[in-house]
């Protein structure tokens, strides 16, 4: 039936029905851990996945299983689970793909947080990540070993606002017999559905524009169903019984369903990436007005970018939005509703000016979040990207005279007013 509803009506409806108990028209918020068994052959049944039910709040939740149900409804997915985190997420994404030894081959223009767990974090796993321009298509080809699992990039580049060529990316993974998966947290499927380009995972930080107020942490990971798990032995978590979980092999047994399956039985059974309960029931609330606010969003983004672009006290401005913009193409075909609000600006003046600026803005908050219906700015080179040399920065478009703008959904001449008198006095 979802397939023939339209966005607004998923957002609003996917995954939730009237409470069966209490016919409460919200979801409930079910702040519980654990869940009775009807008896010992039930137990059982729900340990072997021979019945689809509750166990224990760490693997699902009916408030975070609603949640799961409504973005893979919005998404095109096939199956869903949320985590704790957008970084959580990227993980548990990874998690069934990987072992000692492989790799990935990631976008070198991602969120600074996403550039360190990759570079660094993931080495005590054993795994590693190989960072290229995935605008050079070639250099994507040829980073792709024996030993790589993955293409991961994000739809809408963090801090840059730049566009990936996903159809493009999709081809590269496919012909590499490996899924491509993508960061949607920028876009969200309002913009952009990557499963409908190619995407195998779609992963997302609920933090940002999905719960839209600042008030939640949170991940969920989304997958196409429509990879062939079992088409190589590059996958024996899911293609071959699995140790982990008394030899069940996931997708000979599952089909579409594998990596769902996984994750919740052994992704987060052992990686306890749980979301709670209270974040899932604030998202999901949040998602219900997802088109208004994106739609705000990127209208009031696209003012703002026209403005600085022809301010003299801004070098230059990233929004693929803009006619200017070397992405105006891909924009209309990746992002046909809108290119999204973040983007970046460098400032006359350099790092100092930079610094003065967001010192000096008013309305704008001057936090390390993104998404929020509130105008966020940050200095990425100061703060989210700090821990990268000035080179890497500069490849990932967060170099020491730009700053990062999450435009909100204000009235756009509030946002244009402060960015103005703080120009003033960062240029001065």
């Amino acid at each position: 039936m979802t397939d023939s509803l339209g966005f607004d009506t998923l957002a609003i409806h996917a995954g939730t029905a009237p409470d069966p108990a209490t016919g409460a028209r919200q979801v409930p918020i079910y702040q519980t851990t654990a869940y009775v068994f009807r008896d010992a052959d039930h137990a059982a049944k729900l340990f072997n996945l021979q019945e689809v039910g509750y166990i224990y709040s760490r693997l699902t939740n009916p408030t975070v299983s609603a949640l799961a149900n409504r973005v893979c409804a919005l998404e095109g997915g096939a199956g869903a689970i949320c985590c704790s985190s957008g970084h959580a997420a990227q993980i548990m994404a990874l998690f069934p793909l990987m072992g000692p030894g492989l790799n990935i081959v990631a976008s070198s223009r991602l969120y600074g947080g996403t550039i360190t767990q990759f570079s660094q974090t993931i080495k005590r796993f054993g795994w590693s990540a190989k960072f290229v321009d995935t605008d050079d298509l070639l250099a994507v080809e040829h980073a792709i070993d024996a030993n790589t699992r993955a293409i991961f990039c994000e739809t809408i580049a963090n801090p840059g606002g730049y566009i990936s060529d996903l159809d493009a990316l999709a081809r590269i993974a496919d012909q590499a017999g490996i899924p491509l998966i993508v960061d949607n947290t920028t876009a969200t499927p309002y913009l952009c559905k990557p499963i409908e380009h190619g995407a195998t995972l779609v992963v997302h930080s609920a933090t940002k524009y999905l719960t839209g107020n600042g008030t939640v942490t949170g991940g969920v990971v989304v997958d196409s169903g429509k990879f062939d798990w079992s088409a190589s032995d590059k996958f024996p978590s899911l293609s071959q019984p699995e140790p982990a979980y008394h030899g069940l092999a996931f997708h000979p047994a599952l089909g579409s369903m594998a990596f769902t399956f996984h994750s919740i039985a052994v992704g987060l059974r052992d990686l306890g990436m749980t979301m709670n309960p209270q974040g899932a029931h604030y998202t999901l609330m949040g998602i219900e007005t997802l088109s208004l606010r994106m739609q705000r969003h990127v209208e009031n983004a696209k003012i703002v970018a026209d403005w600085l672009e022809q301010d003299p006290r801004v070098e230059f401005v990233t929004y693929a939005g803009l006619k200017s913009s070397p992405y105006i193409k891909r924009a209309e075909k990746i992002v046909p509703k809108g290119a999204g609000a973040l983007f970046t600006f460098a400032v006359k003046g350099g790092y100092e000016a930079c610094v003065k600026l967001v010192d000096s803005l008013k309305l704008f908050s001057h936090v390390a979040n993104l998404g929020d219906t509130r105008s966020l700015i940050i200095h990425p080179a100061s703060t989210t990207h700090r821990q990268l040399e000035e080179d890497a920065q500069i490849r990932a478009g967060a170099a020491p005279n730009v700053v990062r703008v999450s435009i909100g959904i204000e009235d756009v001449k509030d946002i244009i007013a402060d960015l103005d008198q703080a120009l003033t006095l960062a240029t001065a």
